[in-house]
């Protein structure tokens, strides 16, 4: 059991939020295989002040993803402020989060993201004035730092704890690392034992043995997993149940990967049109596709499908071509 403010979480594994990847479709496809808490991609506070129809969208829920963490972004007080009172009023959401994480230059640019982690005293100021607006509990994500010469990961977590935030997720990469190099699993020991809200750990979880390293080394409450989770919702299962139990589950057959695509894709077909699905699903696709025997010719026609009958076909064709391997060798 974890908890953040009044929510209850079955277990101690988390979906990150990932700009154009946790949309409902992905959200509830990562849900079913187990995870205590799911996290939708990032939202700008400004989309949703202004009603811009394409950010209303992205602030769908499925009744069946919750609990669930809805991510804003922005720099200004007065419009992070009225998104999250949107946010706590008119979604089914259970968390509202903040990015604070986010290294690319046109977030950055406009004093959202990963430009808050230069300034503890603007984070207290942003975080304390939306704790006061909403009634949901109000958390933080933030990198451990701009770059190695700034890195505030305490003070702005303590900043985060003493404006009345709920929980902490704290990836151990700063701004300038973007996604490389090794996450810094030290700093966010140091953030837990500074604190005494909830901490989320993130950064190189790429196994469920990851996941039980991460919680034993820095103390931290839940793991966060992103990137390891893309195509492969069977890392969320197996972690949830390694930690439990202490046994590893077997990798899914090609079968199981297709058939979970293809619910994934009819799910993403159902939130945004069969026209706008196939092309986001490639990337997808691609994901499921791994450790597949034969799957890069496969990746190639996948890129040129245009309906999902194509698609799908494109995805069976590849496992009957397993499977006739499998026989021929057996």
């Amino acid at each position: 059991m974890f908890k953040i403010g009044n929510v209850e979480m079955k277990n101690r594994v988390v979906l990150a939020p990932m700009a154009g990847i946790s949309n409902s479709a992905f959200r509830l496809t990562v849900k079913e295989f187990g995870a205590g808490l799911v996290c939708a991609e990032m939202i700008s506070d400004k989309g949703i002040v202004s009603k811009n129809q394409k950010t209303m969208n992205m602030l769908y829920i499925d009744e069946r993803e919750n609990p669930l963490s809805l991510q804003i972004f922005g720099g200004e007080k007065d419009t992070l402020v009225e998104a999250a009172r949107f946010v706590d009023k008119n979604t089914n959401a259970d968390i509202i989060d903040i990015n604070m994480g986010c290294p690319v230059p046109k977030i950055t640019k406009c004093d959202a993201g990963a430009k808050w982690l230069l300034d503890p005293n603007k984070i207290y100021d942003m975080v304390s004035a939306v704790v006061e607006a909403v009634d949901k509990p109000v958390t933080v994500k933030m990198r451990m730092g701009w770059d190695e010469e700034h890195i505030y990961a305490v003070r702005n977590a303590q900043a985060v704890e003493r404006a009345g935030g709920s929980a902490v997720s704290l990836h151990g990469r700063t701004r300038v690392q973007l996604y490389e190099g090794q996450a810094n699993w030290d700093i966010i020991r140091e953030v837990k034992q500074s604190i005494n809200i909830p901490l989320i750990g993130n950064g190189d979880v790429n196994t469920p043995q990851d996941a039980k390293r991460m919680l034993e080394e820095t103390g931290c409450d839940a793991v966060m997993i992103g990137r390891a989770a893309l195509g492969n919702p069977w890392m969320i299962y197996q972690t949830v149940n390694y930690l439990e139990t202490g046994v590893l589950l077997e990798e899914p057959t090609a079968r199981e990967k297709i058939d979970v695509c293809i619910l994934h894709l009819d799910r993403l077909i159902k939130l945004k049109s069969e026209y706008v699905a196939i092309r986001e699903m490639r990337k997808h696709a691609a994901w499921y596709l791994k450790g597949i025997p034969g799957n890069g010719k496969v990746r190639n026609a996948v890129n040129e499908c245009e309906t999902r009958e194509q698609l799908v076909s494109v995805l069976n064709s590849l496992v009957l071509e397993t499977k006739e391997k499998e026989i021929q060798v057996g």
